[in-house]
Order: C-alpha cells, then sequence, then structure tokens
C-alpha cells in the first residue's frame, strides 16, 4: 500500500507520495510516473486529492440510506454528476448556499481512475483503478426533492470534498465509513454493504463513458446523513485512507 496526495508548494499545486514523517515530491501524477525530484516536505498543505475531468456519482448505493430517505432500491446503478468546480481540500470550508435550507452531508468512498478505460470488464476493474480517498457528497437535500433531478442539489460550488489522500492496494468491500459533525457520530457503515460494489460500478460505468486518468467514481453513502450548520465542522473518516475534515459556513 502507497498513500499519494496533492501538496502546496512555492511552485504551484504538486503530488507527494507519503514517505514516513514526510512527503517526497513527484514528477508527475502518480498514476502517470511516480518518478520524484529529490524533494522532501514535513508538512505540506495538502489540496483536494484529485481534479478530476468528471466526478461520477452513485445515488442510494446503500440499502439503509436508501430506506431512510423513503426510496425503493435502484435496480442498476443510479448515476449522477458532480461539476469539477465543486471540489474542495482538507480544510476548506463548505459553503452553505442561501437557496437552500437543508445541506447535508454524505459520506462516501471515492475511486479514482488510474488510466484511459471503456467498456472494462468486472474481472479487470482493480487494473484500472489507481486508488481510493475519501468524499463528502454535500447535498443540498430540499432543492433536490424540488427539482427532481439533482444537478443543482449536488454541484454548488464547495459541494465536493475530496481527500486527504489517495491509497492504493486496498480492498474497497472492507472499509469502514464514518461521518462525525463536531463530535457527534452521524454515520457509520461499511462498504461491505453497498448495493453494487466497487468492480461492478466501474465496468458499468465505463460502459457508458470514456473514464480518464484522475477521474472520480464517488460510490454512495451510507445512512445516517443529516444537516449541516454554519460554524460546525465535518469529518468523514475511512479506514486505512484517513480522515478529511472542513468547516462550515454561510454564503
Amino acid at each position: 500500500m502507497s498513500a499519494f496526495a496533492r501538496v502546496a508548494t512555492p511552485a504551484g499545486p504538486r503530488f507527494a507520495r507519503a514517505d514516513g514523517d514526510g512527503w517526497l515530491l513527484l514528477r508527475d501524477a502518480p498514476w502517470v510516473s511516480r518518478e520524484e525530484t529529490g524533494e522532501r516536505v514535513l508538512s505540506p498543505t495538502l489540496l483536494a486529492a484529485v481534479t478530476p475531468s468528471k466526478i461520477i456519482c452513485v445515488g442510494r448505493n446503500y440499502a439503509a440510506h436508501a430506506k431512510e430517505l423513503g426510496h425503493d432500491l435502484p435496480k442498476e446503478p443510479l448515476l449522477f454528476f458532480k461539476p469539477p468546480s465543486a471540489v474542495i481540500g482538507p480544510g476548506d470550508a463548505i459553503v452553505l448556499p442561501p437557496e437552500s435550507e437543508r445541506v447535508d452531508h454524505e459520506a462516501e468512498l471515492g475511486v479514482v481512475i488510474g488510466e484511459r478505460c471503456r467498456d472494462v470488464a468486472r474481472e479487470r476493474a482493480g487494473a484500472v483503478i489507481f486508488g481510493y480517498t475519501c468524499v463528502n457528497d454535500v447535498t443540498a437535500r430540499d432543492l433536490q426533492k424540488k427539482d427532481g433531478q439533482w444537478a443543482r442539489a449536488k454541484g454548488f460550488d464547495t459541494f465536493c470534498p475530496v481527500g486527504p489522500r489517495i491509497v492504493t492496494k486496498i480492498d474497497p468491500q472492507r472499509l469502514r465509513v464514518v461521518c462525525r459533525v463536531d463530535d457527534e457520530t452521524r454515520q457509520d457503515g461499511e462498504t461491505r454493504d453497498m448495493i453494487f460494489p466497487v468492480a461492478d460500478l466501474v465496468a458499468y460505468i465505463s460502459r457508458i463513458f470514456t473514464l480518464l486518468p484522475g477521474d472520480l467514481i464517488v460510490t454512495g453513502t451510507p445512512e445516517g446523513v443529516g444537516a449541516l450548520r454554519p460554524g460546525a465542522a465535518v469529518t468523514v473518516e475511512i479506514e486505512g485512507i484517513g480522515a478529511l475534515s472542513n468547516p462550515v459556513r454561510s454564503a
């Protein structure tokens, strides 16, 4: 297992590999090359783990979450997009828009694609996945219900925190997904409870879209979603990956 992150440097954002208590800077994105520059930084500011060309999200992929929202279980993956402009990194503020009276957290496992691919067989899905990260699929719940389609509810700027690291070579179906708001645990689920496992999602999605390196698949949320309030701090934690924390503020 290796861990990578995007870090702030005087020369701009760079990818780096975790090395003990520091980070070794890379010459390129790690799915392109893992060649190191020879530079080592100890405590850099961690940025959004990826800057994807597209963010493909999966709705209602945990039975208990579908039930808590009053929905039937989907017979095939329910897909929607978040715009890349929604991405923020660890420590960046989630901004609550004035258009919404109810904005929820949704803790989710993110899948980072490592190569250009199309029509990937389920058995080969692991070969095109670079690694895994934490995602908060922030949702304006009232607008989601009002609009019927989800572009506005899911797409506001700051509605896709991603990070803090990308971790390779872990089993995506054996991970605990937790969300805390301040000191309160709101969500505590297991990825083994996904209706459609990660390999199935990659196969299904790649039959529709060409996936590019750095693209992000967001795999659904366990039960326990709840409202965010200004002044709160929300943390998505996935075992083996880390904790993604963001403050919440009003616009």
